[in-house]
């Protein structure tokens, strides 16, 4: 299960791990694409033992892919806060620049934050 909204959808552990380490580039550790800052960080925040594992293993199999070292963090979950409402889907809802981006399931369209 994925939380999403307060809600929950059904979804495999491992295709998570795989839509985010196709998404993100693994090997920035302040930042994705343009934006930049300690609060861009990407890692992976496990609830159990067995996600550990299975996250460990997916970012030791990513690590071929790559030249530089693999720097998402991956710790267990300690504490979670919900964004503000503003924040939730952000993209959805035209983000920076008042330019909607489709969150339909299975879209593979760019994120695009800053034009």
């Amino acid at each position: 299960d994925t939380e999403n909204g307060g809600e929950q959808e059904q979804c495999s552990y491992e295709t998570l791990l795989e839509v985010f380490c196709d998404r993100i580039d693994p090997t920035m550790r302040d930042g994705q694409g343009k934006d930049r800052g300690r609060h861009y960080r990407t890692g992976i925040y496990t609830h159990s033992n067995a996600q550990e594992t299975l996250a460990r293993n997916k970012l030791i199999s990513e690590q071929t892919k790559y030249s530089n070292p693999i720097v998402t963090e991956l710790e267990p979950v300690r504490l979670f806060w919900p964004a503000e409402k503003y924040h939730q889907q952000y993209l959805e809802k035209g983000g920076r620049f008042g330019v909607k981006q489709s969150a339909e399931k299975g879209n593979s369209d760019e994120i695009n934050c800053y034009g």
